[in-house]
């Protein structure tokens, strides 16, 4: 896959404080660690083993084992501090005045979103079914994306399963990381395919 969908871990550098030095060498594993982890999954590696999260962070197995109880608690403190990077996008109010506008107006915050966390969607999506945490953060985050977007449509679209179905399929991850990955398209084509599937299925709706 050509297609740059690699990202950055998206939490600041450990600042020095006035903390004792055990506790800033601590909460340096423990940062090292996340870092590893995402890092890893970044690079395509969708199940980490502790033992390779340990070499990445260059810490001891045992001192992975000493700040987190399982692998399932890493992946907690990724998602945490992941839906605290993204939610302010998630949650900010839409420019747009109507209902039309502001779904084309999401697509854009989507795509935004689904950049940022690319590499744990695609780990979530494959490992849900193995990590009951994983299982249930993907319900989470799917419950919120559905009522995010009828939050933004009419009833006559609400209202309408079928209709409905459609849109949130179209705007769902799994079309962005298909259009993104599969057809190795940039995110402004991915877009641009985005809206004219939503265009058409919202043309010979009778709303205002």
């Amino acid at each position: 896959m050509s297609t740059a969908v690699k990202k950055k871990n998206p939490w600041p550098a450990l600042e020095a404080g006035t903390e004792d030095g055990r506790r800033q060498r601590s909460d340096r594993s423990r940062r090292r660690i996340i870092e590893a982890m995402f890092d890893l999954i970044s690079e395509g590696h969708m199940s980490p083993s502790a033992v390779s999260v340990a070499e990445r962070a260059n810490v001891g197995l045992r001192t992975v084992f000493r700040h987190f109880e399982d692998m399932d608690s890493i992946y907690d403190e990724m998602t945490a501090e992941l839906t605290e990077a993204v939610m302010p996008k998630i949650v900010a109010p839409y420019e747009a005045t109507t209902w039309r506008d502001r779904l084309m107006e999401c697509i854009d915050r989507r795509a935004e979103v689904y950049e940022m966390v690319f590499p744990m969607r695609v780990c979530m999506a494959l490992r849900r079914f193995q990590s009951d945490f994983l299982g249930e953060q993907y319900q989470r985050d799917t419950k919120l994306a559905r009522s995010s977007l009828k939050s933004l449509l009419p009833k006559a679209v609400t209202s309408d399963r079928e209709l409905f179905g459609a849109i949130e399929a179209t705007l769902d991850f799994s079309t962005w990381r298909q259009l993104r990955q599969d057809q190795n398209r940039s995110a402004e084509s991915a877009k641009a395919s985005l809206r004219l599937v939503i265009q058409g299925l919202i043309a010979n709706v009778d709303a205002d």
